[in-house]
């Protein structure tokens, strides 16, 4: 059941805690630039948080006015162990979350003109937030983001398999285990920067392929290349009429043209190979470890399981943080269960090859 008090006591509380957040990050940032906007930023939330508590006021619920030095306390933890761009992508998906509860808000409460108007100003000012973040996010490139994501989660889930394979086979020998998991994780590292390389160049060079057969045809038919930009712009789903028009607009900027044609991508091959290959290496020290330190197989494999779920939920929480996903602990779960079932499919397995062949160790 819908109870619009209680959700717009939440939404003062998380105002109040955003405009303590952003007057603290205008203290600490550095950049001028920066500094200016979390201040105005901090002010605008203010704002924000007095519509709240006049909204709660005028129906006899006006909250008790305090801090909340805990939440603040977890947020400026979080900021010093993600380092300042990875946390402008926190709060960029936090602004994403406050403009859809908002507008559902909007949508279901009943409010007078006045105060749908006020609240219509709220959600186009976290619009603007959501906006500003974006633009200061991460100054990696998505494409080596991904790269990394994708190695460490390679590597975690991938070592899991392997490791807890090997222990079921080898349940009193951990160390042949972890010894055998670092040359397939080193060797799986070294394929998965090479894989990484061959792909990006690659497709670069199917790019220029493309761009160089444009360029041609721009050269002997403009007509053509005018009925291939229409062709495209209506595949995306444009009125093949408004297609007609883009076309006869931008007909004679060649260079627009096959900007709109040709997929293009800054990623640097070499720089995409080193994330990858690096990533995959971080995520096997998970797995692996354990049974360098303990004393038998199934011991290091309850360690490494443990290792491994916290890896991979760290990992998920960068996917979801980086996607705009607010649904974390669904993308957690996903990345958990499915890594570690890959294990204990694994270990069956190993259990199998065991009593086949008869090894035992």
């Amino acid at each position: 059941m819908f109870d619009e008090i209680s959700s717009a006591l939440s939404f003062y509380k998380e105002e109040i805690k955003a405009a303590k957040l952003y007057a603290y990050l205008s203290e600490v940032e550095k950049d001028e630039k920066m500094k200016k906007e979390f201040h105005e930023l901090c002010r605008i939330e203010t704002a924000h948080a007095n519509f709240w508590y006049e909204f709660l006021d005028r129906r006899g619920h006006a909250p008790k006015k305090g801090s909340d030095s805990l939440g603040l306390g977890g947020s400026k933890l979080l900021r010093a162990i993600l380092g300042p761009r990875l946390y402008l992508s926190i709060l960029e998906m936090t602004e994403s979350l406050s403009t859809e509860t908002y507008y559902k808000f909007l949508q279901s409460a009943k409010m007078s003109d006045d105060e749908r108007k006020g609240l219509k100003k709220i959600i186009e000012e976290e619009l603007d937030h959501e906006n500003f973040f974006e633009s200061q996010q991460s100054a990696l490139p998505a494409e080596n983001i991904r790269d990394f994501i994708m190695g460490m989660n390679d590597g975690l889930v991938e070592l899991l398999g392997a490791v807890t394979g090997l222990s079921a086979v080898y349940p009193n020998n951990p160390l042949f285990v972890g010894i055998n998991g670092l040359v397939v994780g080193l060797a799986g590292a070294l394929s998965m920067a090479i894989g990484s390389f061959i792909s990006v160049r690659s497709q670069r060079q199917v790019n220029e392929g493309i761009r160089k057969k444009l360029e041609l045809l721009f050269g002997v038919s403009e007509e053509r290349a005018k009925r291939e930009l229409v062709s495209k712009l209506t595949e995306s789903g444009l009125p093949e009429d408004v297609g007609e028009e883009v076309a006869d607009k931008i007909g004679k900027n060649h260079e627009s043209m096959v900007s709109l044609l040709v997929e293009e991508s800054d990623e640097d091959e070499i720089k995409s190979a080193i994330f990858t290959g690096i990533a995959y290496i971080i995520g096997v020290v998970f797995p692996v470890l354990p049974y360098f330190i303990m004393g038998s197989s199934f011991a290091a494999l309850a360690l490494s399981a443990f290792l491994a779920a916290l890896a991979l939920a760290s990992v998920a929480t960068i996917v979801s943080v980086t996607a705009g996903n607010s649904n974390i602990k669904g993308k957690i779960a996903e990345m958990v269960i499915t890594g570690l079932g890959a294990a204990g499919i694994s270990y069956l397995f190993g259990l199998l090859v065991q009593n086949v062949f008869g090894i035992s160790a």
